[in-house]
């Protein structure tokens, strides 16, 4: 069964998920979650935010959907 993450992945095409702490986002943003009570941020190896979102495995999959190589980031 494959993994959520590849260790063996170029390192130029990785990704980190991590959970976001809602209270850690801007105002804005927290108001354009509603309900939410966690996000997902996707960050690059230099640690640009690349994506947010509101489910983990949605996460992994838009990573792979344009080829970068997710790796779980606690």
């Amino acid at each position: 069964m494959p993994t959520p993450y590849d260790l063996n992945a170029d390192v130029a095409r990785m990704v980190y998920v991590k959970a976001v702490v809602m209270d850690d986002l801007p105002p804005a943003v927290r108001k354009s979650a509603g309900a939410v009570e966690k996000l997902y941020a996707v960050h690059d190896a230099e640690g640009q935010q690349l994506a947010l979102v509101t489910d983990r495995r949605f996460a992994y999959v838009l990573a792979r959907q344009n080829d970068y190589a997710p790796q779980p980031l606690h």
